[in-house]
């Protein structure tokens, strides 16, 4: 398969699936909770509020486990493993563009100060369960 061909199965799967499992780094070990997910092609954005705890893991280690896919029909179900480096970003314009009404119980609209994202950049992505096939591996 070709790194393009690898590249757009992976897009689907990420384009496919909004909950997965975000992973930081909490005194060395994982610390994971499930999160909503976004993607502009393979980089993930996921909202969060400025004051939680995962901010203050990933400005002391930027390096995150994203885990996507796999929740419809159990162990046939294709998923990623993605593994990269995450930032806050509070771009106006993202936060526009990925508002749902349902963020109200959490925020005061898209302008709330508190309402941000994480941005994930991928380096590897596994993907898992294609047709049978052993894993891939996309390095970026």
């Amino acid at each position: 398969m070709t790194n393009s061909d690898l590249k757009e199965k992976v897009q689907k799967v990420i384009s496919d699936h909004k909950t997965g499992i975000l992973s930081t780094v909490e005194n060395n070990k994982p610390h994971s909770r499930y999160m909503t997910f976004y993607n502009d092609e393979l980089t993930l954005y996921t909202p969060t509020k400025r004051d939680t705890e995962k901010i203050g893991e990933i400005e002391k280690n930027p390096n995150v486990s994203v885990l996507l896919g796999y929740e419809k029909k159990g162990q046939t179900d294709s998923y990623v493993e993605i593994s990269g480096t995450t930032a806050v970003n509070d771009s106006a314009q993202l936060k526009q563009q990925y508002w749902e009404e349902s963020f109200n119980q959490w925020f005061n609209g898209p302008d709330d100060p508190n309402y941000i994202f994480l941005e994930i950049k991928p380096e590897t992505v596994r993907i898992m369960n294609l047709n049978g096939e052993p894993s891939q591996e996309l390095n970026l």
